[in-house]
């Protein structure tokens, strides 16, 4: 029988805000958004031309068959169009809430895996609650348990 055993955990990073970090969140959170607008542009173009070839290649683009072809990809055009129309408002919230960010506020910012080992006796809860604090990229603190 074993004394220890190395098992995998989540580390949950938390950021320090700092003038850098807002800077950084911002152009991150610009860059999305901007991604999101060309896509949807993308979308928009893709559709039209879906939509331009189904009536080109059609003898008669009043046939209801075509008509029925050209509404199934609007409507799929349509969903995903309000998918990323969704990504985008809350890439928008996101941005809001980090202005209203105050200074050395701590935040989640995301989570690692790592290994860690345990040993009869050890609380397991205790072991599996580690994290990171870090101020600009630089680690701050490492917690355990807590």
């Amino acid at each position: 029988m074993a004394d220890s055993l190395s098992i995998k955990r989540n580390i949950t990073v938390r950021a320090v805000v700092t003038p850098r970090w807002k800077e950084e969140a911002a152009v991150e959170l610009s860059k999305a958004i901007s991604n999101s607008d060309q896509q949807l542009l993308q979308l928009e173009n893709e559709g039209q031309q879906v939509v331009d070839e189904i009536r080109r290649q059609s003898a008669n683009p009043l046939d209801p068959r075509i008509q029925e072809q050209v509404a199934g990809v609007q409507q799929q055009v349509a969903a995903k169009r309000a998918e990323l129309e969704e990504q985008k408002r809350a890439l928008l919230e996101q941005q809001k809430a980090i202005s209203d960010l105050e200074m050395e506020q701590i935040v989640e910012q995301g989570q690692l895996e790592s290994f860690c080992n345990v040993s009869v006796g050890d609380n397991i809860i205790e072991k599996l609650q580690a994290s990171i604090t870090v101020r600009d990229g630089v680690v701050e603190a490492i917690s355990e348990g807590a």
